[in-house]
């Protein structure tokens, strides 16, 4: 608990799946999310978990966590108390040099979106990137699972 620290990524293409060592299936819901603060409720295979994140500082490098281990009912009955709008997708965790990338394919009116994550210990922590990642969206809010729910991918304008 504490701060995290990750930099967020587009991904190119599938390359992911072949490199990934695990992956579990999530669905997550915010039970209320404004002015850069979220409490979320996640069912991540069969274990559920309940976050609290701050607003994000430093163009969207780090924010505030707090997160707890729920147990399975508990997440499925606080489910039920979220806003509109839940996050469905697999989560792929890819090994590269010293770090883990978790990459989230989205299912649902998010489909066809796939974002890649790393954890950092500090914010100019160097880190090798696997050769899937593609542009950097680390701070663009529109990449937020918060603001996906609300906003998703599938309704977004190509230009």
């Amino acid at each position: 608990m504490g701060y995290e620290i990750e930099r967020k990524f587009l991904v190119k293409d599938e390359r992911y799946k072949e490199q990934a060592f695990a992956s579990s299936r999530i669905c997550q819901g915010y039970i209320c999310s404004g002015h850069g603060r979220t409490v979320r409720v996640r069912i991540r295979d069969a274990r559920g978990y309940l976050t609290i994140k701050g607003p994000s500082t430093n163009g969207g490098l780090s924010r505030y966590e707090f997160e707890k281990e729920i147990t399975l009912d508990e997440a499925e009955h606080l489910m039920q108390l979220c806003e509109p709008g839940l996050i469905d997708k697999t989560r792929y965790l890819v090994k590269s040099g010293q770090h883990t990338f978790e990459v989230d394919e989205f299912y649902g009116e998010n489909e066809g979106l796939v974002i890649a994550e790393v954890e950092l210990n500090s914010e100019d922590e160097p880190y090798e990137k696997p050769d899937f990642i593609g542009k950097e969206v680390t701070g663009d809010k529109r990449y937020y699972n918060a603001h996906l729910r609300l906003n998703p991918f599938t309704r977004w304008e190509r230009k």
